[in-house]
Order: structure tokens, then C-alpha cells, then sequence
């Protein structure tokens, strides 16, 4: 560890700790940057965040009631109030990642908090793209606690010193609802963990992996093929896995979860990797091009800020069914390079996410010194 951070008592925070998605990958380099470095979160799950099951991680209250790890819309009206009980008067540097409530943690004056925000919590500021508050079970109960959430987030967002974005576009939506300026670093990707396939590998189907959940838009893809005929399989669980299986015809196959090491023979053999939801970055099509395989994607969102039209795959502009057959119907395997479309998922390794991570906190320090008392 670099000699300006070396004596510092610092403290990771994440909103809560109950599986292992994108957020918990970034909180999972942070620890390996920090290895001290307790982990303060709502809840925590052994099992389905087995990857921190040999950290320090220190939960909240809210661990005493477990329906709380299984029914996450019972959580999130919970978690400002359990964040404000977190005591870090002992920490000089706070390091959130956030993408709900960790961010209004309570801070000492001399202290610095930097929080890695995923996203704004969408929910709250865009529920025209993520209806979860509207929708499902508890929904009630969401919709009638978001305005009163919309305003301890925006106040909470006040509580922090330095944001660091996950994407342009979510540096935008900081900017935007929390009146904010940010650093960009992109999330880390484990691009080791995948190469390119030979070509004589490639199949004829077509890929999607995805939290089967409506804002991914997962019913979209099935309505394009259902009308295209082509085979797709899908990758993913979710709440909403019986409704889409009822809906899709007999070229779509649903292979439910598959560990990394599964999914990367289907990520090599798959045609193209399709993604059609809105996302504040979007790490499997990262994956599907660390293996050479291109992407056909919506063009909302930060994808366009990875996948780069007609180099490494195809963006289509609409969020409809049509648009995306319309893509499809255009997409030519045969003009993408492999090894080019390897090197572009290179820019989102983990080694240069931790390189960036530090280099951007070492600033900041050197900006903004603080005690090196540990209280």
C-alpha cells in the first residue's frame, strides 16, 4: 500500500451484503486494496455474499432480523436510520460504495468520506426506468416511503466529500440530482478469467445474462425473438423467471444460474451477447467481449461508453422489440475482429481499476490533508 494511506484508519461501507453483483465486485477490490479495513453494511448474508465470509465485515441491527437478508423491500426504507447508527469516530477515511444508503453514513469533521457511487438510487430519481417501488411485493409500502427517502437521499449525498462515478453517465445523474461534481472510474471486470474462443467454436445462438427482473428488460429480447425465431439462451434468475419462461416460445432456453466459469463457454460460442436495458455501466457485456465476441445493445445508458458501434458490436436506439429485430436482422458476425474487441474489454481490467482507485484517493489526500491520529 502506497505510504500516504499506510497509516490511516480507514473503514469500507456498502449499502448491504447479500449476493456477489457488480457492486459487491467493486466493494470486493476495495477490501483487497484494504485488507484492514472493516466493511460496516445493513445486513450480511454468509452464503450469498460467500466472498466476504472471511472479512471483517460488521452489520448493522438490522442482522437481527433475518426476513431482512431474504426481502430486501422490507430493507430499504430501514437503512437510512441504520447507516446513522454506524459508529466510525475511530476512522479518518471513510470509503463507501454506494448505490442506495451507505452514503449518509454520520462522519467526525476531520474525517473524509469518498463514496464510489453505482448509481443514484434509481428508484427513487427514474422510477419511469426502474418500477420497483411501483411493483411486487411491499410495493406499497415503497411508494408511500420514496418522496420522504428522495429527500433524506439528496441530504445525505451533502454528508460526503469526494464522489467517484462509475460511468460518465451516472457522473451526469450525480451532477443532476445531487448537485455534485465526480470522478470517473470504471468498475473492475475480471477480464483474466476470460479468453477468446477459436472461431470454428461460434454457434449459431444468440446470448443474454441478466437478474431476470423487468428494468433489465428481459421481456423485450424475448418479444424480439419470439418474432425472429433464432435461438437465444438466457443466463439468470430472478423473480420474474416463470413469466418470462411462459412467454417465450421453443428457440429461447433458459439455463438459470451458471457460475463464471460456466457462463464463459457460452459467452465464447454465442454469435453475439445482446443487452437491451439502460445501465449505469453493464459488466457482462464487457465479459462477453473479453471473450471476442461483439454486442448488440441498447444504446441508453453507459454501454456506449464500452461497447463501441461497429467495432466491437452494434447499438440500436429504441427500446422496443422492433428496434432490436431490426438490429439483429442487420448484424454481421463475420465483420468483427475477436482480438479487437478483446483489446477494448482490456480498458475495464481490475488492475486498472485499482490503479485509478488509489491514484484518485492519493489526490484527494494530497488536496485535502487530514490527521494522521487514529483517534
Amino acid at each position: 500500500m502506497k505510504s500516504s494511506l499506510e497509516n490511516l484508519n480507514i473503514a469500507l461501507v456498502h449499502d448491504w451484503l447479500t449476493n456477489h453483483a457488480g457492486g459487491e465486485r467493486v466493494l470486493l477490490e476495495m477490501s483487497e486494496l484494504f485488507p484492514k479495513a472493516p466493511i460496516f453494511t445493513s445486513v450480511f448474508d454468509p452464503k450469498g455474499a460467500a466472498s466476504f465470509k472471511n472479512k471483517d465485515v460488521r452489520p448493522s441491527f438490522l442482522q437481527k432480523f433475518p426476513l431482512l437478508k431474504l426481502k430486501r423491500e422490507l430493507l430499504v426504507p430501514l437503512t437510512p436510520f441504520a447507516f446513522e447508527q454506524i459508529n466510525l469516530s475511530k476512522f479518518n477515511l471513510v470509503l463507501s460504495s454506494c448505490s442506495m444508503a451507505s452514503k449518509g453514513v454520520l462522519t467526525k469533521p476531520g474525517t473524509i468520506h469518498i463514496c464510489y457511487c453505482h448509481t443514484p438510487s434509481r428508484y427513487l430519481w427514474e422510477p419511469e426506468v426502474d418500477s420497483r417501488a411501483k411493483s411486487g411485493l411491499f410495493s406499497g409500502l415503497r411508494q408511500s416511503v420514496a418522496y420522504k427517502m428522495r429527500i433524506w437521499d439528496r441530504l445525505a449525498a451533502d454528508r460526503v466529500d469526494y464522489f467517484i462515478a462509475n460511468s460518465n453517465y451516472v457522473a451526469a445523474r450525480i451532477k443532476k440530482y445531487y448537485q455534485r461534481d465526480s470522478v470517473v472510474i470504471y468498475p473492475p471486470v475480471d477480464i483474466d478469467s476470460y479468453e477468446v474462443g477459436s472461431k470454428s467454436e461460434v454457434k449459431e445462438y444468440f446470448l443474454f445474462v441478466s437478474r431476470l427482473v423487468r428494468y433489465k428488460k428481459c421481456d423485450l429480447i424475448i418479444d424480439a425473438f419470439n418474432d425472429l425465431g433464432l435461438p437465444l439462451k438466457i443466463i439468470g434468475r430472478g423473480p420474474d423467471k416463470k413469466y418470462l419462461q411462459n412467454k417465450a416460445k421453443n428457440n429461447i432456453e433458459f439455463l438459470g444460474y451458471l457460475s463464471n466459469d460456466e457462463m464463459k463457454k457460452y459467452y465464447q460460442e454465442a454469435k453475439a451477447f445482446v443487452f437491451a436495458a439502460e445501465e449505469d455501466f453493464g459488466i457482462v457485456p464487457v465479459e462477453a467481449m473479453a471473450c471476442g465476441r461483439p454486442v448488440i445493445a441498447f444504446s441508453g445508458g453507459a454501454v456506449k461508453e464500452s461497447v463501441i458501434d461497429g467495432m466491437t458490436g452494434v447499438l440500436f436506439q429504441e427500446q422496443t422489440p422492433q428496434c432490436l429485430i431490426d438490429a439483429i436482422k442487420n448484424f454481421d458476425a463475420d465483420k468483427f475482429d475477436a482480438k479487437q474487441i478483446r483489446r477494448q474489454a482490456e480498458k475495464f481490467s481490475k488492475e486498472i481499476f485499482r490503479k485509478r482507485y488509489i491514484e484518485t484517493i492519493e489526490a484527494i489526500l494530497k488536496n485535502h490533508p487530514i490527521s494522521q491520529d487514529k483517534n
